[in-house]
């Protein structure tokens, strides 16, 4: 009995004594329809609540879009006031990156005018999980893009050896406890460029194994 009792005692202070894990990071799939319900989320808050309102409650704190100049999202929306009616859009395609903590999203919008264009998305997820948007674009167009008759997700090849979905970085400053976060997958890369004459070009490319594919390619001219 003191035996087992001395072996409790000494379980207990070994445990006490060993130091704490540091917590692994947040895992996510590569899951392109979770992106394609962000998509339809984000519209529907759009028409219910006004179109900045839903722009400004989904963006991540540095998104970025164009009027025709770069600027951060949150501090130009802040000074916007809805319209009337909202614009419209749905997504035609999304592409997700290996490690499922980016994505691009592409389609079709309409206004209550009647006007049209397109738009691409580039979302990231939080340290929650949640999809938010870091970029945003479009322009119009004088006939609308030919809708797909069913939704399109891709999945970008893993660069890296192993195929396990990796961590996304979590945002902010690190907590005492907290792994450190995994490099960037890079299986999904996006570029947006802006000239002076406020033309700019959006590009995305995905990772196939061998190469880069050009999956995105806007340009977008001065004026428009």
């Amino acid at each position: 009995m003191k035996a087992r009792r001395t072996l409790l005692i000494f379980g207990a202070a070994m445990l006490i004594a060993a130091p704490v894990s540091a917590r692994p990071p947040l895992r996510f799939q590569p899951d392109p329809s979770s992106v394609i319900a962000a998509e339809i989320a984000f519209n529907r808050l759009a028409q219910d609540k006004g179109q900045w309102t839903a722009f400004a409650q989904t963006a991540a704190d540095d998104a970025v879009m164009f009027v025709p100049q770069k600027v951060v999202a949150k501090d130009w929306l802040r000074k916007q006031a809805n319209p009337a009616a909202s614009v419209s859009w749905a997504p035609s395609i999304v592409y997700v990156s290996c490690g499922g903590d980016l994505a691009a999203s592409t389609g079709n919008w309409k206004r209550p005018d009647g006007s049209v264009g397109y738009f691409t998305t580039i979302w990231r997820r939080d340290k929650k999980g949640r999809w938010q948007w870091i970029m945003d674009h479009g322009d119009t167009l004088s006939v609308a893009r030919e809708a797909p008759e069913f939704l399109t997700g891709k999945v970008a090849t893993c660069k890296r050896s192993e195929s396990a979905p990796i961590a996304s970085p979590p945002a902010g400053k690190p907590k005492k406890g907290d792994a450190p976060p995994p490099p960037p997958d890079e299986s999904l890369v996006w570029s947006a460029d802006v000239a002076t004459d406020g033309s700019r070009h959006v590009s995305v490319r995905m990772w196939t194994g061998n190469d880069y594919q050009t999956v995105i390619d806007d340009r977008v001219k001065a004026g428009s």
